[in-house]
């Protein structure tokens, strides 16, 4: 088989040099089992970040690893061509739990292809190609979504097949907006939205936005401000769509959705967007939208791989536990002491300027003591740290400087504890690189 080095180096020699890892060398996660996974060299770690959000209810769950390995033995694909008991079951549960009247679904293998599809669909509906999407945003990696991508660190080019507008609100932890109250907070954001509409040529498409932004480091805007910028939206005929792709599922622990925590009951957004954690590892994306914005293409369309037997049974057992064992009431009540324990932790180190977060959604934002400048060496010295104390955390925002966590759905009181211990060591070793 060759040593890890071995492997590093023919990594190298024939994967593109733009993939990101994390750790120098990088690590072979080689199984998991529960929250839990080992290295190819045996190493076992607590895992709070899914192979980045994916995970959402466990490493080698049982009953999604029997629903894989059955249709298996049936069949393993068949595309869209053909119609699919799996596929119109885990439709019919993702309509219903949606919110959205009239639903329909369309699946995809990913999150970056529902983004697309999604953009698709609003650009075509409104006959527009001009989209708003909000600062340091992210929704993917394809040159659609590289396009409306808000985060420079994540946008590999500046071509574009649309004319995208940024607004601000979503950061609010470093908005121009960030010392005013909350209701002020989205009334200046709402002002600059009317403004930046008054810059377009009075037809966009589509809003897309993340309830709490993923790659751009768990920033949680304040509660409403979707739900106001909705009232704006709805003036112009402007479709809302939001990126569930890391929100959804119960992860924030709050709500099942991210932008339920934004509008009002009966008010929800035009298209819903969702991957990652539903397939609990196998490769689900989706977009769920009202029929009328969800049929209005003119031509043909369909899924080689969207909507596969084997996925759809994943999807559909993976959702069965995770309503069965009801995972959000315990993303909110093992995030929520996490998060204040992390507040506490944090206030003693000068390095830790914000701990955010829903659920088990959680940012850490490091930076220069005395000062907001990002401190992405910091966040680096305590994802090493952490590794080396056996926890897999992840990182982010704008400047690399935010440490995220997100752990399966299913964390224990116990394992939140024995990740707060390394956490803690792990930000005093960050606090020591900025302090030295």
């Amino acid at each position: 088989m060759g040593t890890h080095a071995d492997l590093y180096a023919r990594h190298q020699a024939v994967m593109p040099s733009w993939i990101a890892t994390y750790y120098d060398p990088p690590i072979e996660l080689d199984r998991g089992e529960g929250r839990h996974v080992w290295d190819a060299e045996g190493n076992r770690y607590l895992d709070f970040f899914g192979g980045i959000l994916t995970t959402m209810t466990a490493h080698a769950l049982p009953e999604v690893t029997k629903a894989i390995t059955e249709q298996a033995g049936k069949i393993l694909h068949t595309s869209t061509v053909y119609m699919s008991r799996h596929m119109v079951e885990l439709a019919e549960q993702i309509a219903e739990v949606s919110g959205i009247p009239d639903a329909r679904v369309f699946f995809t293998t990913s999150g970056t292809e529902a983004n697309d599809a999604a953009l698709l669909l609003a650009t075509s509906y409104r006959r527009s190609n001009q989209v708003l999407a909000m600062r340091n945003s992210y929704h993917g990696r394809s040159f659609s979504a590289v396009s409306i991508t808000g985060n420079s660190a994540w946008s590999a080019t500046s071509l574009s097949p649309f004319q995208t507008f940024y607004v601000h609100g979503a950061n609010s932890f470093r908005s121009p907006f960030k010392d005013l109250p909350t209701d002020e907070y989205i009334a200046a954001c709402v002002a600059d939205l009317r403004e930046v509409l008054d810059q377009t040529a009075k037809n966009v498409a589509c809003l897309i936005a993340e309830p709490i932004q993923g790659v751009g480091g768990f920033s949680v805007p304040p509660d409403g401000l979707y739900g106001a910028f909705k009232e704006v939206l709805d003036e112009h005929g402007i479709l809302w769509i939001s990126d569930e792709v890391q929100t959804g599922w119960g992860r924030t622990g709050e709500n099942f959705w991210g932008w339920q925590a934004h509008a009002p009951e009966g008010v929800t957004p035009d298209i819903v967007t969702f991957a990652k954690g539903i397939g609990n590892g196998s490769s689900i994306g989706g977009v769920i939208a009202r029929a009328e914005v969800m049929n209005c293409l003119q031509a043909n369309s369909l899924s080689t791989f969207g909507g596969s037997p084997i996925t759809m049974a994943a999807g559909l057992a993976n959702l069965k536990y995770l309503l069965d064992n009801d995972l959000p009431a315990n993303s909110r009540e093992v995030g929520g002491w996490l998060i204040e324990q992390l507040r506490a932790a944090g206030s003693e180190l000068p390095v830790v300027a914000d701990v955010r977060g829903k659920g088990l959604m959680i940012g850490v934002e490091l930076v220069k003591p005395g000062t907001l400048d990002p401190a992405p060496a910091a966040a680096t010295a305590a994802l090493n740290a952490a590794r080396e104390g056996g926890l897999l955390i992840g990182k982010g925002g704008l400047h690399g400087n935010v440490l995220r966590l997100a752990p399966p759905l299913s964390l224990t009181r116990t394992e939140a504890e024995e990740g707060l211990r390394v956490l803690r060591h792990a930000l005093t070793v960050a606090n020591a690189e900025v302090t030295a």
